[in-house]
């Protein structure tokens, strides 16, 4: 339609008749003219209004749900990364600690026998020697790492050094069956040699068949001759195993050893040996022994004990009054008589009677 004259006085005219319609429909309030041609309107409209709804509504909300799914997943994912962030965090923040305890107890143990060490990490397990039991340091030659070097953690033996190339060292565990380390039970100085079993305990062979050994004996390592491969007094274990002699040369016996081989972590190479033997002080503190308990028995006056808890005098059965502490029994009480001076005369007189044939007897 062109822009003319005539079209813009009757857009003019339709305006101005639907605001007098709509004055009208105000006024006139619930009795309006207009409602019976808006009730026609809606039977003529009404369907199709609901068919086009039907029609378009699916297509709105899946627009709709496409826009608002981008902004769940979007809100998703950064749930999904902070969630990530915080468990790593809470993960590093424990091995921190666990690795600072660690750290800390190394250096106890180091203090306690002179030992100059050097910090490693283990960084792998197994495979680089065949089947040997073994693990990797992240230290090597660059660290002054050489073969035959002890190996400690703050629990005691882990191993000797077997190969070291520029930034790592190979480690052959105490436990693998090719490992031997001298040995020298606290208190008696007994001595023997411990080899690994390929499991989680040792067997240790003393050269004294008749040694005293008992379960619960500790005993360190002897230490070889410069200090290689062993230095003297790294606690080795504890006795778990004393099987009966059977008349040999050697004994042997079952040994626990104080490192857990299955969770290592931060470990000491032995760099510079101690000064003197520690002997035995690097040993942690025995446990102390539980007080044993002591029980009080009261005896009465015929021997027997007496039970808690009866009626009687203190609570005490066997205490309850004199018949009891008496052991001749309950005696009458003769009244009071009046003295008779004659009767009284005549026993003094038969008393010292007796008494005089007495003496004239002996």
């Amino acid at each position: 339609m062109r822009d003319s004259r005539e079209s813009r006085l009757l857009l003019i005219l339709l305006v101005a008749i639907a605001f007098a319609l709509i004055t009208v429909d105000m006024r006139s309030g619930e009795s309006s003219p207009l409602d019976s041609a808006r009730e026609g309107a809606a039977s003529v409209f009404g369907p199709v209004e609901n068919a086009v709804a039907g029609a378009v509504d699916p297509v709105g909300n899946a627009i709709t749900a496409v826009r608002e799914s981008g902004d769940r997943h979007d809100r998703l994912a950064a749930l999904e990364r902070e969630n990530a962030e915080l468990k790593t965090q809470l993960g590093s923040d424990e091995r921190r600690d666990s690795r600072a305890a660690q750290l800390d107890k190394l250096l106890r143990t180091a203090a306690a026998g002179q030992y100059g060490v050097k910090g490693a990490q283990v960084i792998a397990i197994g495979a680089a020697q065949g089947f040997s039991w073994t693990i990797t340091l992240d230290v090597g030659e660059r660290d002054g790492i050489t073969t035959d070097m002890t190996v400690l953690n703050g629990d005691g033996l882990v191993g000797r050094v077997t190969t070291v190339g520029p930034t790592t060292s190979t480690v052959l565990l105490a436990t693998d069956p090719d490992f031997t380390v001298g040995t020298r039970l606290e208190g008696n100085d007994e001595l023997g040699f411990a080899t690994g079993r390929g499991d989680s305990w040792l067997t240790v062979q003393l050269l004294n068949s008749k040694a005293d050994v008992k379960k619960g004996d500790r005993m360190v390592t002897f230490g070889s001759s410069g200090d290689r491969p062993f230095v003297p007094g790294v606690p080795v274990g504890k006795v778990v195993e004393v099987p009966p002699t059977t008349g040999g040369l050697t004994r042997t016996i079952r040994v626990e050893p104080y490192v857990g081989f299955s969770r290592l972590d931060i470990v000491g190479v032995v760099v510079e040996p101690p000064r003197e033997n520690p002997r035995d002080t690097v040993l942690p503190d025995p446990p102390k022994a539980e007080p044993t308990p002591t029980v009080t028995v009261t005896v009465g006056p015929d021997g027997e004990p007496l039970e808690e808890g009866a009626e009687g005098q203190d609570g005490l059965e066997g205490q309850g009054g004199q018949d009891e502490l008496d052991p001749q029994g309950p005696r009458e009480t003769e009244p009071d008589v009046p003295a008779d001076p004659d009767a009284v005369g005549r026993d003094t007189e038969e008393v010292a009677g007796v008494a005089g044939a007495d003496e004239g007897v002996e």
